[in-house]
């Protein structure tokens, strides 16, 4: 009996002191320090930390994926059932990977090859690890779409990656990594740019596959919320070292290491409203502990509100529609999909406005209507008395000064050829609003201190910043046009959670300095709360509930409202 008991729980997968270098530009640097864990077969280990911590980098060595020209594991052992990983050949290491080990990875879009259909990338999985013959692969691929819960899984099998939603698409990546059955899987960030209702949908399907196969999972996340929903272990990841490791119950009850307090404090609380957010560096410093800050009353907020709603509205938006063409059925009326479906509402001046929803459900499209970036199809967007819809392009072009917009991935918003400088630089110049190029650079670095860079960041090129300071780039490039309304589309949904709290602070300064006024899309409805007055609810192109932020939260009247809100990790 007491063999079994040991059999139990001995452990899968052990990685003992384990450093892992990179080499580039000559210089060889040491980016994980001797990291060491164990995770039991049925267990759910959470591995956290921001980005930079090592976290990836250490679950790519388990699978044998890290660059071999560019990376060195210095010392330290992986063992799989009695097997070291890094001694392996090979050609054994990939009758493993993606049989025994599979991963999830954090973006889909680019993980799964876009030109081949989604069904017949999980059949190469079981045609290469388990010899299955065309018909028996398919058939077990549908099974596993109807399991991760794809509506209609034969419609799926015969599409390609673009054609279905990212929900739907990180369920085929599931599906991809479960299709050989296997004994750990290592899931990376699988969740973190999903809508909440989609991510507690793919937490709650993880569990019942692991609980079903007896799976082991490595969660890799920076989000504290996610981990304390799903994982039984934590390890907390910091420059490549694990600073705090314990029970999940243990590590939320009682944090020991005042990064892991500081993780904990970053994310904007749901029973209060600090003027300021927490980050990391309050708690990273000597003493460990973090600066308390000033709480914002219901008295303070409803005075503010008050001077806020008493003013003439900055923009009016009457009945808004805009429809995409479908297609054309033979010898019928071609159909059209409605993303925004008659939208009515108004912004104040000074406003912050939150705008949610589910993926697809319209939002982005609103944004980008009210620009004129996309073309409506009926309705009034009027903006200080001016119908928008009805300006020439040379009239649209001298107002969109006036009203910019930051986007959600900094990276595709900055001309990676450009120096940042060149970059924030480029408005100033086309539309004349500094009349030389010692000013206009002087202009630059005022700017970007601004936002918290620094002048020796002018000539630096996009892909040697963190992606917090490529945000901040693009905020310091939307203010250098003097703007007064700004739509931030997702523009910190896929920031760690300290970064994160860094530009939030940076969105609230700036409003009170320069009196922004924000439409602030998101599909993370504690972020927007925080951030928000007054927040719209959107659903199928139609906007279903509206109010004030801490009203509507508290006492939302819509169904899908509450089903928003509930889905928030608390």
């Amino acid at each position: 009996m007491m063999q079994v008991f040991l059999f139990l729980h001995m452990a899968l997968l052990e990685v003992n002191e384990l450093s892992i270098s990179f080499h580039s530009e000559g210089k060889t640097k040491e980016v994980v320090h001797q990291v060491s864990f164990s995770i039991e077969r049925g267990q759910t280990l959470g591995i956290v930390g921001e980005s930079g911590s090592g976290k990836s980098v250490t679950c790519q060595s388990i699978m044998g994926l890290l660059p071999k020209k560019q990376s060195l594991i210095n010392s330290g052992s992986i063992i799989f059932d009695d097997l070291d990983l890094r001694e392996l050949p090979e050609k054994q290491m990939r009758n493993i990977r993606g049989n025994r080990i599979s991963m999830i990875f954090q973006e889909p879009m680019t993980a799964l090859n876009p030109v081949i259909k989604c069904g017949k990338q999980v059949t190469e999985i079981l045609h290469r690890h388990r010899k299955m013959g065309k018909k028996a692969a398919k058939n077990r691929v549908l099974e596993l779409f109807r399991e991760v819960m794809l509506p209609a899984p034969e419609k799926i099998y015969n599409s390609y990656p673009h054609e279905i939603s990212g929900g739907q698409k990180q369920r085929v990546m599931i599906a991809m990594a479960m299709a050989c059955d296997p004994d750990i899987l290592i899931a990376d960030e699988p969740t973190t740019a999903l809508d909440v209702t989609v991510q507690k949908t793919i937490l709650q399907l993880m569990k019942k596959l692991q609980e079903k196969y007896g799976t082991a999972v490595i969660f890799i996340t920076h989000d504290l919320g996610v981990i304390a929903e799903v994982a039984d272990e934590v390890a907390v990841m910091y420059q490549g070292r694990i600073v705090e490791r314990g029970s999940s119950r243990q590590m939320f009850a009682r944090p020991k290491h005042s990064y892991t307090r500081g993780l904990m404090a970053c994310r904007p609380p749901l029973d209060e409203r600090p003027e300021r957010l927490l980050t990391v560096k309050d708690f990273m410093q000597e003493n460990g502990e973090s600066r308390q800050h000033k709480i914002i009353d219901n008295e303070e907020r409803f005075r503010k509100h008050k001077m806020i709603y008493s003013a003439k509205p900055l923009l009016k938006v009457n009945d808004l529609v805009k429809k995409y063409p479908g297609k054309k059925p033979l010898f019928k009326e071609r159909e059209y999909f409605t993303a925004v479906d008659h939208a009515s509402f108004q912004v104040y001046p000074g406003e912050t406005l939150g705008l949610v929803g589910e993926s697809g459900c319209g939002k982005t499209t609103l944004g980008r209507t009210l620009l004129g970036m996309i073309k409506a199809n009926a309705g009034k967007i009027i903006y200080r008395d001016k119908n928008l819809m009805e300006l020439s392009t040379a009239e649209m072009r001298r107002l969109r000064r006036k009203i910019q917009i930051i986007f959600q991935d900094p990276y595709s918003s900055l001309n990676p050829r450009l120096t940042v400088g060149s970059a924030i630089e480029e408005p100033l110049r086309v539309h004349q609003l500094v009349d030389n190029s010692r000013k206009r650079k002087d202009r630059v670095i005022e700017l970007l201190e601004k936002v918290g860079l620094e002048a020796m960041h002018y000539n630096r090129y996009p892909h040697e910043f963190s992606g917090g300071q490529r945000q901040r780039v693009c905020v310091a490039r939307a203010l250098a046009m003097q703007p007064e309304f700004i739509i931030c589309d997702e523009s910190v949904s896929a920031l760690d959670v300290s970064v994160q709290a860094q530009v939030l602070n940076l969105f609230n300064e700036l409003k009170e300095d320069f009196g922004f006024t924000y439409i602030f899309i998101s599909h993370d409805l504690s972020v927007v709360r925080y951030m928000s007055d007054r927040v719209l609810v959107m659903k199928d192109g139609k906007l279903i509930e509206k109010g004030e932020a801490d009203d509507l939260f508290i006492h939302p009247k819509e169904e899908y409202t509450r089903r928003l809100i509930e889905a928030i990790p608390k």
